[in-house]
C-alpha cells in the first residue's frame, strides 16, 4: 500500500499522523510525507547565461530569493520530523519525505498523479499565511480532485476505547461497493465494530398533491420499493463483512436511516460515536435511490466530526 501524507505543522496535521494507528493501515507500507512551502520564487541559482554576459541579479531579488529558500528548508524540517512520528507509529513502514514549493493544493495533487498512491492523508484545516499547507478549501480541492483515496483526519468524537468503529455508508454504487471491499480488508484493532448505514431520502407529496389518492399510493409503493432494496443492500454488504471482520472479533452491524444523507449520515455518526466515516467517492444520482453522489461525499467529509474516508477505486 502506497500512503502520502500532507503535513504541515498545524494542529490538524498532527491529528492526521496521531490517528494513523486508528485507521486499521497495514503494517507494512510505502509512505511518503509530504510539506508544501508556498513560496513563489525558486531558491538561488545559477544565473550565469555564458561566460561572457552573466545576468545582473538585483540584491533584492536575491534577498527574496533567500528567504524563500529558508522557508523551503523550513518544510523541509516539518516533512523530516513528521516522518520520524510516522516511523515510530509503523516500524515496519518505508517512510520517505519531501519539501515543494508553490501553490499547495496544486502541488499536492500534482505529487498524487506522479506517485499514485492508494490513499492520501489530510488534515481538514491547515496554517494560515505563508506555510500553510491543509487548508479547509485545499483539502477539500484535493478531496474532490485527486484520482486517490483520501482521508479527512479529525479529532475523533468517538469512545475514545481501543476498538475502532466505522460507519461505512452503502448504496449499491461502485463507490460504495469499493469503500465496503476498503473496510474489510483494513486491518481493524479486535473489538471494533463497523456499523452498515443504508440513508433513506423518503419521498413525500407536495401539499398540493397530497389528498389526491393516486399520488400518495405511488409514493408509498415507491417508497415500499426503496425500502426493501435498502435492506438487501445493508444485509448483501454485512454479510460481506461479516466473512472476513468477524474472525478478526470485529462486530459488524447495520441501520437503515430516513433522511437527506448529506444530514442523516454525519448526525448518526455522532450518535455511534465514530472515528471514522467511510464512503464511496460517487453514487446513484436519481432523486430516488441515490446516496452517495459526490456532492454528498464531500458535504459529509466538510460536517462531520470524526475523520472521513473517501473511496476510489484505483
Amino acid at each position: 500500500m502506497k500512503i502520502l501524507i500532507a503535513y504541515d505543522g498545524s494542529e490538524s496535521a498532527d491529528i492526521g499522523i496521531a490517528h494513523l494507528g486508528r485507521a486499521g493501515l497495514p503494517l507494512e507500507a510505502d509512505a511518503l510525507v509530504v510539506s508544501v512551502a508556498e513560496v513563489w520564487l525558486p531558491p538561488p541559482g545559477d544565473e550565469v547565461i555564458d561566460n561572457t554576459f552573466p545576468l545582473q541579479v538585483s540584491a533584492s531579488l536575491e534577498r527574496a530569493r533567500a528567504h524563500a529558500a529558508k522557508i523551503v528548508e523550513h518544510a523541509q524540517l516539518l516533512s523530516e520530523s513528521a516522518g520520524k512520528r510516522v516511523r515510530h507509529i509503523f516500524p515496519g513502514w518505508t517512510v520517505r519525505c519531501e519539501a515543494m514549493s508553490g501553490s499547495p493544493a496544486h502541488e499536492l495533487l500534482t505529487r498524487v498523479r506522479e506517485w499514485q498512491p492508494n490513499l492520501v492523508v489530510v488534515g481538514s484545516h491547515g496554517r494560515t499565511a505563508l506555510g500553510r499547507f491543509v487548508l479547509g478549501s485545499v483539502s477539500q480541492k484535493v478531496l474532490t480532485e485527486a484520482q486517490s483515496s483520501v482521508r479527512v483526519a479529525r479529532q475523533s468524537s468517538g469512545t475514545g476505547a481501543s476498538g475502532i468503529r466505522i460507519v461505512l455508508a452503502v448504496d449499491g454504487s461502485v463507490g460504495a461497493q469499493e469503500a465496503v471491499r476498503s473496510v474489510a480488508t483494513r486491518d481493524w484493532t479486535p473489538g471494533s465494530e463497523v456499523r452498515v448505514v443504508v440513508a433513506e431520502d423518503v419521498l413525500t407529496a407536495n401539499p398540493v398533491y397530497a389528498l389526491i389518492p393516486p399520488v400518495n399510493e405511488f409514493l408509498d409503493e415507491v417508497n415500499r420499493t426503496e425500502r426493501t432494496e435498502a435492506e438487501r443492500l445493508a444485509e448483501n454488504a454485512v454479510k460481506e463483512l461479516r466473512i472476513i471482520l468477524e474472525n478478526k472479533n470485529v462486530t459488524v452491524s447495520s441501520r437503515i436511516v430516513s433522511g437527506d444523507p448529506k444530514q442523516v449520515l454525519v448526525r448518526h455518526a455522532e450518535e455511534f460515536g465514530a472515528d471514522c466515516i467511510f464512503t464511496g467517492a460517487t453514487g446513484f444520482s436519481t432523486p430516488i435511490d441515490r446516496l452517495l453522489v459526490g456532492s454528498v461525499s464531500a458535504a459529509v467529509a466538510a460536517r462531520a466530526q470524526c475523520s472521513v474516508e473517501v473511496v476510489r477505486a484505483q
